[in-house]
């Protein structure tokens, strides 16, 4: 699947953080984005096993009912002990409520319940772009690191300020966006879905 500079995506999700930050790594490619909450699109039920498939779902849902390609976004944290949980489940950890204190809560809870001297841990991302037709491309990325408690920074979202991710010190909530960008999960996801749309490209915008 090609795009070029000038297209509109729709970006397949009601998270605002995730919106936002897929947003601002599309801008120097040209890319206008409308997210589904801005198109009022319904959120479809994640039934998928993996991030890859509820990613599918999720753009090819988007896609057919905007009209437009779509970009979804499926990611997560796995935590080594925990046997790669809440992986699929992050959000649903957090509640209807997105209460993502409450999950981080939980995860150090369940560590300290099971004695765990493990906390290691990664991002997982799959992004899924869907055309109207149904066609649709998948592009994985990860990132490893460890876990802190208690959370800190009030950057980033979700899971972000307990992740301490390989070669640093401070949490993805307490470093700057631009830093997180060039590491994150998302980051090395959309690096591969630039690539394969073409927008590697961009001197031309």
């Amino acid at each position: 699947m090609r795009l070029s500079c000038g297209d509109l995506l729709v970006i397949a999700s009601h998270n605002s953080g995730k919106v936002r930050e897929i947003t601002e790594l599309l801008t120097p490619f040209g890319i206008a984005t409308k997210s589904a909450t801005e198109l009022n699109l319904p959120e479809p039920e994640e039934t998928g096993s993996t991030f890859a498939e509820n990613a599918a779902l999720k753009a090819r849902a988007a896609a057919e009912a905007s009209g437009l390609p779509a970009l979804s976004d499926d990611s997560g944290l796995a935590v080594t002990a925990l046997g790669g949980a809440p992986g699929i489940y992050s959000a649903r950890w957090a509640g209807p409520e997105k209460d993502f204190y409450r999950a981080m809560q939980r995860i150090e809870r369940e560590l300290k319940e099971q004695g765990a001297n493990d906390y290691s841990a990664k991002f997982v991302c799959a992004l899924a772009l869907a055309l109207p037709s149904g066609a649709a491309e998948i592009f994985e990325g990860e990132v490893y690191g460890h876990l802190e408690f208690p959370p800190r920074g009030n950057n980033g979202f979700g899971y972000d300020p307990i992740f301490v991710p390989e070669g640093l010190a401070e949490t993805f909530g307490q470093i700057e966006p631009a830093r997180k960008h060039a590491m994150s999960h998302r980051a090395r996801a959309l690096e591969k879905f630039i690539a394969a749309t073409g927008l590697s490209n961009f001197s031309e915008c």
